[in-house]
């Protein structure tokens, strides 16, 4: 009689692609800890009660005509690619 090949086999652990088969889950596992870890230790920053009017002096700021000048390239590019047709500077300062 010949002996069947399952007889002769190892035990479940000594072949590698079991611990390939489970590595996987394994590591999801690990990071959903380390996931949930960082979520409960560091909470979202609360904004503040005066964002709007943050908000709002930021925009009057950028609004002056020194920063016009300053943001004059940026505005000759978004121009130029959506109409085709590159601005002038003095097109820039009637804004």
């Amino acid at each position: 009689m010949q002996q069947s090949t399952l007889d002769s086999s190892g035990p479940w652990w000594k072949y590698g692609h079991v611990w390939m088969v489970f590595a996987g889950p394994a590591i999801v596992v690990v990071a959903g800890f380390i996931t949930l870890y960082l979520a409960v230790t560091r909470p979202d920053p609360v904004i503040t009660e005066d964002y709007y009017r943050k908000s709002v002096e930021n925009n009057k700021a950028l609004e002056t005509d020194a920063n016009a000048a300053s943001l004059a390239p940026a505005l000759q590019a978004r121009n130029h690619a959506q109409t085709g047709v590159a601005s002038t500077t003095k097109d820039i300062s009637k804004r």
